[in-house]
């Protein structure tokens, strides 16, 4: 289970997953993997037309659970509001008012750019994604699924 996923939370992604699993007509998650669930659940999310609100927070907390522990500091925020944010990466530790770096995307972006959906350089260039400071560059650790594309089976 990522450090950042309490059990209750852990509890509330598989819940939102099935509800978005169901909106979508398709049958429950059956993978007892933690990082699994919160693969699942964001690109049942990405999938939906109009996601579940429940299903979005979760997906975006749990990925970026998972993003903290792949990259463990706190030289650089990443933010997802209005779901969450995280502290991230090697480097000076932050402690005081804005961090030194910080990256900010709005939830369907994140959940693409984590699941592979979206590359971090288009989304950038785009201007989907903001982010500033030295250590700002999330492409070593995104996707974080890569051995995953669209449209290929869940884990």
């Amino acid at each position: 289970m990522p450090s950042g996923l309490t059990g209750s939370a852990l509890r509330r992604l598989r819940t939102a997953l099935d509800e978005q699993l169901y909106a979508l007509g398709e049958p429950p998650f059956t993978n007892a993997s933690d990082e699994a669930t919160a693969a699942a659940c964001a690109r049942a999310v990405l999938r939906a037309g109009e996601p579940l609100r429940p299903a979005v927070k979760a997906a975006v907390r749990a990925t970026l659970a998972v993003l903290a522990d792949r990259a463990p500091g706190h030289s650089l925020e990443v933010r997802v509001p209005p779901h969450g944010a995280v502290q991230a990466v090697e480097g000076p530790r932050h402690t005081r008012g804005t961090p030194p770096g910080v990256v900010e995307t709005d939830p369907l972006t994140w959940l693409a750019l984590a699941t592979g959906a979206t590359a971090w350089e288009s989304a950038v260039a785009d201007h989907r994604v903001r982010a500033s400071g030295t250590r700002a560059d999330l492409s070593p650790w995104l996707p974080l699924w890569p051995e995953w594309s669209p449209g290929a089976p869940l884990p």
